[in-house]
């Protein structure tokens, strides 16, 4: 009870609120670079995955290589592209650029694999038919694989989206602000109310996140959605 009892009032506390280390500030710094992590990322793996589950080439590679991207751990990539990146850029090449690409390389595997298999899972007999009505392969990919793939490809950027979040408080021990400042400060500071409060609010984006895009997978998956994103 005094653990709950100190994190109900750290969060409790107006000071906390306001100003450029506050909540509402943090936040944002946090949300800022996983929304531009998840857009970089799916605008590598996106393409990728569209083309390999449309037409089956190179698949086992790209989709086995995406997987074995899995295995490896954020924090070790982000200390191995620090002497990198601060060779480009001292200053943000220490506190932002490993953990952005980290993210990225976190991100990418399960938005490549899930819009691979959206696409390769479309039933042939439909991409059959829609050759024999004359339609050109982009057409069948744009207007009727796509479609049909969105919850799938929906998926995989959830996935991606609740990995990237608690990926972002590892950036803090090389300097990155973001809601794990507050668990670093809470540790530093041996004051359990910042510590387990910033675990809170980093719990809290993430169920967020989630519930959004399961609403979103859920609307997608509408027959009535569909048929209009065909058209």
């Amino acid at each position: 009870m005094d653990l709950l009892t100190s994190i109900a009032q750290w969060l409790a506390d107006p000071a906390h609120w306001q100003g450029p280390n506050g909540i509402p500030a943090r936040l944002e710094e946090h949300v800022l670079l996983c929304v531009l992590a998840l857009l970089l990322a799916a605008l590598v793996t996106v393409p990728l995955g569209l083309w390999i589950g449309h037409t089956g080439r190179l698949s086992w590679l790209i989709v086995g290589s995406a997987n074995a991207w899995r295995a490896l751990p954020s924090f070790a990539v982000i200390g191995l592209l620090v002497p990198f990146t601060t060779l480009i850029d001292p200053n943000l090449g220490f506190i932002l650029y490993p953990t952005l690409i980290a993210m990225v390389v976190l991100a990418g595997p399960p938005i490549l694999v899930n819009c691979y298999e959206g696409i390769a899972g479309v039933d042939r007999e439909l991409t059959e038919a829609a050759r024999g009505m004359g339609m050109r392969e982009r057409q069948i990919l744009l207007r009727l694989e796509v479609p049909i793939a969105l919850p799938v490809l929906a998926t995989g950027i959830r996935s991606a989206a609740v990995q990237v979040i608690a990926t972002a408080t590892l950036g803090t021990a090389f300097g990155f602000g973001g809601l794990g400042r507050f668990i670093v400060l809470g540790d530093a500071n041996k004051d359990n109310g910042e510590l387990f409060g910033g675990v809170v609010l980093v719990a809290g984006l993430a169920l967020v996140t989630l519930g959004l895009f399961t609403l979103l997978e859920r609307r997608l998956i509408s027959p009535g959605v569909l048929r209009r994103t065909a058209h």
